[in-house]
C-alpha cells in the first residue's frame, strides 16, 4: 500500500490561526470538549477531570493584538499587492523590481517594496542598495529609499555580512514580518509590493495573516512556460483561492529568448502544454501578459539599476509595460483608483477574448537564422551603470 501524508490541520484553521501551533494534548478529546482553542478551552466545567485540561488553559486564545496596530500603520497606503508563484527561480523578485521602477516613473506615484524572502533576500541588490542600513527613530523602522519614490525593506540590511546565512524557523521569520508592517514608518503610498519566497507556507501565511484587515488587492502570479513551473503555480493559485486572495493574473516570464542583435525570438523553455496563457485558461484567471528573455534584463538587475531608464526600447521592456498597465487595470477593478503611470507606457490593445496580446515591434520567425551581429555590443553596460562589485570592495 502506497505511504500517504499524516492527517493535515484543517486548512480554514491554519488559515486563520498561522502563527499559533495547536496544543499538544496528552489524551483525546472528550465527547463535550469545547476546543482546545476556544475562549473557554480549560474552564468550562466539562473541562473537569480532563487529562488536557492545564493544557488547553495556558493555549494562546483570541486575536493578535499587533493586527489593528498594522491595520492603522497601513492605512494610508492605496494598493497592496503579493508577488507570488510556488515555484523558485521563476522571476519573481526581478519582476517585483521591475514592477517597483515601472510605477516610479511617474513622480506622483510612491512606491514601496517589502522583501519577505528572509532566507534569499535579493531585492537590495537588484535595487542597488545592499550595503544601507535601517535607520530606527520615535516614528519607527525608516526603509531605505532607492529614489525619492521608491523604498524597500528587506532584513539583507540588517545583516552584519551581506553572505550571512539567515538560520531560522519559521516562528522567528513570522516575527520579523510582522515587524516589517507594524514598526516600518511606511507613510502615504500608491503602492506597496510584497515579494515572497516560493511556496505556501509560513511567508506566505503570515503576510496573508497581518495584512487581512487592512485590505490586499490581489496576487500577481509569476510562471514560466514550461509545465514543471506550472505545477507549483497552480498550488499557488489554490493556496490563493483558498486564503481568500483575489488573483490579479498571471505573468509568463521568461517566455522566448530575443537576440538583442536582431531581436529575433527563440523558445528556450518549451511551453509543452499551453505555458502561462493556457494555465489562466484553465484556472480562470486573467493573463496579464508574456515578458522575453532578455539578458539585460539580469546586467541591470546586478548592476542594481533600472531597465526601464536603461532599455526603453527593447521589447521585453515593451512587454513589461503592457504587463504593467494590465496590473494597474487589475489594482483598480479590486478597489480605488490609480492608473497614472508615465505616457510612456502604453495600454496594449485587447482582443475580443480579454486577453492581453504582446506584439513586439519585429516580426518573428522560430529557430536563429539571419542573426546578424551588429558592431555595438548590445550588452555593453549603460553609461548609467556602476560596477555592482565597486561598492563591495
Amino acid at each position: 500500500m502506497a505511504p500517504s501524508l499524516e492527517v493535515p490541520d484543517n486548512v480554514q484553521d491554519v488559515l486563520s490561526n498561522p502563527l499559533k501551533a495547536a496544543p499538544k494534548l496528552v489524551a483525546p478529546e472528550p465527547e463535550h470538549c469545547p476546543g482546545p482553542e476556544s475562549e473557554t478551552a480549560g474552564q468550562a466545567d466539562s473541562c473537569a477531570g480532563c487529562p488536557n485540561q492545564a493544557i488547553c488553559a495556558s493555549a494562546p486564545k483570541g486575536p493578535d493584538p499587533d493586527i489593528p496596530i498594522i491595520t492603522a500603520r497601513l492605512s494610508a497606503i492605496k494598493h497592496k499587492v503579493l508577488i507570488l508563484s510556488g515555484k523558485g527561480g521563476v522571476g519573481k523578485s526581478t519582476f517585483t523590481s521591475l514592477l517597483a521602477h515601472a510605477f516610479a516613473t511617474n513622480d506622483n506615484n510612491t512606491v514601496g517594496i517589502m522583501d519577505t524572502d528572509i532566507c534569499g533576500p535579493s531585492i537590495p541588490k537588484m535595487m542597488g542598495v545592499e550595503t544601507e542600513t535601517i535607520h530606527v527613530s520615535g516614528a519607527g523602522w525608516s526603509p531605505v529609499w532607492v529614489l525619492e519614490n521608491l523604498a524597500v525593506m528587506s532584513v539583507q540590511f540588517m545583516l552584519p555580512n551581506r553572505d550571512d546565512a539567515v538560520i531560522w524557523r519559521g516562528p522567528k521569520k513570522n516575527g520579523l514580518i510582522k515587524q516589517f508592517l507594524k514598526d516600518v514608518e511606511w507613510g502615504e503610498m500608491d503602492f506597496l509590493l510584497v515579494d515572497t519566497p516560493p511556496g505556501t507556507s509560513d511567508e506566505h501565511l503570515s503576510v496573508n495573516s497581518f495584512l487581512k484587515e487592512s485590505g490586499v488587492d490581489g496576487a500577481v502570479v509569476v510562471t514560466t512556460p514550461q509545465e514543471v513551473a506550472l505545477l507549483d503555480v497552480r498550488k499557488e493559485i489554490d493556496f490563493c483561492r483558498k486564503a481568500g486572495i483575489k488573483v490579479l493574473g498571471i505573468v509568463e516570464n521568461m517566455s522566448g529568448f530575443v537576440c538583442p542583435n536582431c531581436t529575433h525570438e527563440s523558445q528556450i523553455f518549451q511551453a509543452t502544454t499551453g505555458g502561462g496563457r493556457a494555465l489562466a485558461k484553465e484556472m480562470n484567471v486573467p493573463f496579464l501578459g508574456a515578458v522575453p528573455l532578455d539578458p539585460r534584463i539580469c546586467m541591470a538587475a546586478d548592476y542594481g539599476e533600472s531597465f526601464f531608464d536603461s532599455w526603453p526600447d527593447s521589447p521585453a521592456c515593451t512587454a513589461l509595460k503592457s504587463v504593467v498597465r494590465r496590473v494597474i487595470i487589475s489594482c483598480d477593478d479590486s478597489g480605488g483608483a490609480n492608473d497614472n503611470l508615465e505616457g510612456s507606457v502604453h495600454a496594449t490593445k485587447i482582443a475580443t477574448s480579454g486577453e492581453m496580446m504582446i506584439k513586439l515591434p519585429v516580426d518573428f520567425e522560430r529557430g536563429t537564422q539571419g542573426c546578424k551581429v551588429s558592431s555595438q555590443d548590445p550588452l555593453k553596460t549603460s553609461p548609467s551603470m556602476k560596477d555592482p562589485r565597486g561598492t563591495l570592495a
